[in-house]
């Protein structure tokens, strides 16, 4: 028998990686619903520290509206609102789920796509009344 050369391996990737794998919307809003739980967990310090400042009097009252009222304060309220609003959109699609609705790919990726863009929109908007003075932070 003659020595036959083998072929050389091709060579391939260990894993996937961010260059040549694509999330799928369902598994990028089952990240964020589990990191907005997470979100909600460490913003609800924020509430009591707003309610424990409100109880406390204007003094403490008016300590904790400085800090909101500061750029990074602003950012982390806008995400805190922003965290609650896709939890509660995420969390009426998991209802949908569980009662047996919106299995199917498509209509699962669209209403990962509502969610996403719809919490948005509720964040924006909560933030627009506050500024309007229609939720009673500017009055």
């Amino acid at each position: 028998m003659a020595d036959t050369p083998h072929p050389a391996p091709r060579a391939r990737p260990l894993s996937p990686h961010m260059t040549i794998y694509r999330w799928p919307v369902t598994m990028a809003t089952s990240i964020v619903h589990r990191a907005t739980g997470l979100a909600l967990s460490a913003g609800t310090i924020l509430l009591c520290w707003w309610l424990i400042a409100i109880a406390s009097g204007p003094e403490a009252f008016n300590e904790f509206t400085n800090v909101a009222a500061t750029p990074l304060g602003e950012v982390i309220l806008f995400g805190f609102v922003w965290s609650l609003a896709y939890h509660l959109l995420n969390g009426v699609r998991h209802l949908a789920w569980d009662l047996g609705y919106g299995f199917a790919v498509s209509t699962a990726n669209l209403t990962g796509v509502v969610v996403i863009v719809g919490s948005i929109a509720l964040a924006i908007g909560a933030f627009a009344l506050a500024y309007a003075g229609h939720g009673g932070y500017y009055q």
